[in-house]
């Protein structure tokens, strides 16, 4: 990001913070902390092996779901040693290099949900918009290429973004707002403007994630017009419920990212609990409440999740009369 700074100096540390203030009841804070990672976890595991067992779910929406929890469940496993080193172990060091991997990786996922997002709100133009068309469109070799489209799109921007970062100077043990590395929360700590490095970071991910926020919104445009010319209130009820799980994993995604991105670039005088705040709602909110959005409200999720449910609750029973036989 920083294509201005040409000189080059040793990497150094960075320290990172969880909750400004608050070291004392780190222990205490990090109950609820790990109980969201281990909802995260579990969640989007049990949706992505509902998925996978159940034929019945064999199809785009729910391919589309499955993606959007593997990359959840990558984006929780990112932050999750430094979160968790923090809270319980005061390990607030970090060196360039990992700092330097975990911010490709917060926001590789990151915007790969974003585009997951994107290929979700298609899924559902098509199958409401173009009924007739969505199976032949939608196959799976079409979803595969989507796929792929969306990782080789993240990476091909943020490798030379991470290439040119690695050569820029940083001043020596710059704090961190956050217990994991944000690209806004680093760049501010380096020798050149700071100023430049953080607009041309806004610039690029203005350019990924509102340009997907924007097709969203356009598709949803379209879907509504679309429903709106429907005579039946049934049917147009019938076919709006089908969007709501996915505004809301919008919503619960691109508030807190948008809110965090601007707090950091533009209110310098933001306090940095707020930005904290910020960061752990935008790290833990979409991934723990995905897998709850869409098992309350998909009929079909929550049917194979009872079912598996069901299964293992009959299963112990069964064992345990076994080994008492």
């Amino acid at each position: 990001m920083a294509i201005f700074n040409n000189t080059t100096s040793p990497p150094t540390d960075f320290l990172l913070t969880a909750f400004p203030g608050l070291e004392l009841d780190h222990v205490w804070m990090s109950i609820p902390v790990c109980c969201l990672y281990i909802i995260a976890l579990l969640g989007n595991s049990m949706i992505l092996f509902v998925i996978v067992a159940e034929r019945n779910l064999h199809k785009p929406m729910y391919y589309f779901l499955s993606m959007l929890s593997a990359v959840d469940l990558c984006l929780t496993i990112s932050t999750l040693p430094t979160v968790l080193g923090v809270l319980w172990f005061h390990a607030r060091e970090i060196s360039f290099k990992a700092c330097l991997i975990q911010m490709f990786f917060v926001h590789a996922f990151s915007w790969i949900e974003s585009s997951v997002l994107v290929a979700m709100a298609f899924d559902r133009f098509m199958a409401i918009c173009n009924p007739l068309k969505y199976a032949t469109v939608l196959t799976d070799v079409m979803i595969v290429a989507i796929g792929m489209i969306i990782c080789i799109r993240q990476v091909t921007v943020l490798f030379p973004m991470v290439l040119v970062l690695k050569n820029v100077s940083f001043q020596g043990g710059g704090e961190l707002s956050h217990p994991f590395c944000f690209h806004p929360d680093v760049i501010k700590y380096t020798k050149s403007n700071p100023w430049i490095n953080s607009f041309l970071g806004l610039f690029l991910q203005l350019y990924l994630t509102g340009t997907d926020l924007l097709f969203i919104l356009f598709s949803y445009v379209l879907i509504l017009r679309t429903v709106l010319s429907i005579v039946a209130p049934r049917k147009q009820q019938k076919a709006l419920s089908t969007c709501v799980c996915h505004i809301c994993a919008v919503t619960v995604f691109y508030v807190p990212m948008i809110s965090l991105s601007f707090a950091h670039r533009l209110l310098s005088s933001t306090p940095s609990t707020v930005c904290s705040i910020l960061a752990n709602i935008y790290l833990l909110l979409p991934p723990v409440l995905n897998p709850i959005i869409y098992s309350l409200k998909n009929k079909m999720i929550r049917k194979a999740v009872l079912q598996l449910l069901q299964s293992k609750g009959s299963q112990g029973p069964n064992m345990r009369g076994l080994r008492g036989g």
